[in-house]
Formats: C-alpha cells, sequence, structure tokens
C-alpha cells in the first residue's frame, strides 16, 4: 500500500515565504551590496569620526569635515594627474595588441582581432571602475548612506542587538568586531594599493618604461585582488619593456618580483598587521566565486564578505560548543 505524506499548510506557507524572500533579495542584490560597501566605508571612516569627537567636535561636522578633506585630495590628485593619464593610457591600449604580437612573434596574426579582443578585455576589466565614475547618482546615495550609517552607528548595533533576546551582549560585540575587521581590511587595501602604486611609477621611471603613470595606477588598483593581483598587474609592463628590449622587460620583471619580496615580507605585515587575515585558498575560492557569481564588483568584495561570513560561523560554533 503506498505510503501517504501529508504537508501542513504551515510547511507550505514557510516553503513559499523562503522563495518568496530568495526572489525578493535577488531582486534588490544591488542595493544590498550598496549597503554592504556603505557599511565597509562606514568601519573605515568611525575611527576619525570619533577621534574628532574626542575633541568636541560634533558627529556631523565630523563627518562632512572628513568628506571635504578625501574630495579635496581627490580633486587635486585628479587635476594634477588627468591629462597625463588619459594620454599615456590611451597610447598604451593602441600599442599593447601590437606589443603581445611582437612578443609571441606572431606577425600573421590579424591586427584587427588581437585590436577587438583586447579591447573586450580591456572593458571587462575597467567595466566596474567605469560603472563607479559613470554612476554619480549611485555615489551620491552611497555617501549619503554612510554619512547616516555613521550618524546613527550606536543606535544601529544596539537595535540590532536587541533583535536576539538573550545575546544582545553577545551579539553587540560580533558586529563590533565585524565593523574592526571591515574599517581595517579597507584601511589596509587602501594604504597597500597607494604604496605599491607608488613603488610601481618610481621603478617604472627610473627604468624609463612608457607609460609609466598608467601602468602603475593599474598596478595600486589590481592590490586590491589578492593573491593573482600583483601578477597581473606586472603583464602589461612587461609585454610593452620586452617590445623595447629584452633586457629591460627583464629588468621591469626583476622590479615586479623585488616589491612582490617587500611587499609580502615587510608591507603587509606592517599595514595589515591589525586587519584580518584568511587562509591563501578560502582567499582564492572567494574571489573565484565572487566574480563567478557578480563579475569583477563580486570579486572586490569578497574577501571582505568572506571575513564577515568567517566571524559569524566562528560566533555560531562557539554558542553550540
Amino acid at each position: 500500500m503506498p505510503r501517504r505524506i501529508d504537508i501542513s499548510h504551515r510547511t507550505i506557507i514557510f516553503i513559499a515565504v523562503f522563495l518568496l524572500s530568495l526572489w525578493i533579495i535577488y531582486q534588490i542584490l544591488d542595493l544590498i551590496l550598496l549597503l554592504f560597501v556603505a557599511l565597509i566605508l562606514m568601519s573605515a571612516l568611525s575611527p576619525i569620526v570619533k577621534t574628532l569627537s574626542r575633541f568636541k567636535v560634533p558627529k556631523p561636522l565630523s563627518i562632512l569635515l572628513i568628506y571635504m578633506i578625501i574630495f579635496s585630495f581627490l580633486g587635486t590628485v585628479l587635476t594634477i594627474s588627468f591629462t597625463p593619464l588619459i594620454e599615456q593610457t590611451s597610447r598604451l591600449i593602441q600599442v599593447l595588441p601590437d606589443a603581445v604580437s611582437k612578443v609571441l612573434q606572431v606577425g600573421n596574426v590579424d591586427q584587427s582581432f588581437l585590436q577587438k579582443e583586447f579591447g573586450n578585455i580591456t572593458g571587462n576589466l575597467f567595466s566596474f571602475t567605469k560603472t563607479i565614475f559613470d554612476n554619480v547618482i549611485t555615489i551620491i546615495f552611497l555617501l549619503v548612506l554612510t554619512f547616516y550609517l555613521l550618524l546613527e552607528r550606536e543606535n544601529l548595533e544596539k537595535r540590532t542587538a536587541l533583535l536576539f533576546v538573550g545575546q544582545e551582549e553577545r551579539i553587540r560585540r560580533l558586529l563590533v568586531e565585524v565593523e574592526d575587521k571591515l574599517g581595517a581590511w579597507f584601511r589596509g587595501q587602501l594604504m597597500l594599493s597607494i604604496i605599491i602604486g607608488t613603488l610601481s611609477f618610481i621603478g617604472l621611471t627610473i627604468l624609463q618604461v612608457p607609460y609609466a603613470l598608467p601602468l602603475a595606477i593599474w598596478a595600486g588598483l589590481l592590490e586590491v585582488v589578492p593573491v593573482i593581483g600583483p601578477i597581473i598587474s606586472a603583464i602589461p609592463a612587461i609585454i610593452v619593456a620586452v617590445t623595447i628590449a629584452p633586457v629591460l622587460g627583464a629588468g621591469v620583471a626583476a622590479m615586479y618580483f623585488i616589491i612582490q619580496q617587500l611587499e609580502n615580507h615587510l608591507i603587509v605585515p606592517q599595514v595589515m598587521r591589525k586587519a584580518v587575515g584568511l587562509n591563501p585558498l578560502m582567499v582564492i575560492l572567494a574571489i573565484s566565486i565572487g566574480g563567478r557569481l557578480l563579475g569583477i564588483g563580486g570579486a572586490l568584495l569578497a574577501v571582505p564578505i568572506a571575513v564577515v561570513v568567517q566571524l559569524v560561523v566562528t560566533y555560531a560554533l562557539k554558542e553550540t560548543s
């Protein structure tokens, strides 16, 4: 006799609500990621706001002062470097396909096809950055969201902790630790990008490699991507150098190798001392999954997301043990 399976109305409602929740999360995924970026910025700027508050500076004024300093700095840098950056980047994109063709010694390759492929690769690599700079409304919304998160930070922590009855203090400590780790990660990555970009620019300039400015900025940007970022950033510079002279190409490769060794043994331990460290295998898996699901933006946010997941899982395991 066939066995009868009864499904209660409560089970059906639960499944329906669960599927509806997944659908809603998928529809607002971009907003969730934007909120996560705002949380990272809040975590990074919060210590500065606290420092200014000790000098009796009102919190809203402290946040506005920080914004003014950041925009003034960025405006100065862009004013100085914008014209040479655009010129050198345009020339680099034009000559890179020919440089690769020379390095590979395949003179019979269709240059238009190679140019097209490099155009596609370049477009994909810069799509995330281009989207940020093009979408002014998103940037403004992100800044406003970060402003209010900084303004209501303490209240948000308390209200979130109150949702977990009997675990308020434990959840509050978890939130504080997540904030500390995200802030340390962001500040550390920003400092690493600046240091690596500056060292690359100095080295390329000394070796008289063309397009030093965009190549150095490229190295600084890819520093955000752990493990594989520094390796990928060296490839265009080496290719350009090899087309000038093989010895120069070897010199550029040696320069990037020295910078990477300094980074691994000196810069990273000093700059990222207080930042969270993940297992290299976990980093690679996180970046791969983030890139597959959300593209370049997902790859860039994969590490901080993995940091949060690691902390939450650790606290959950401590609770069950």
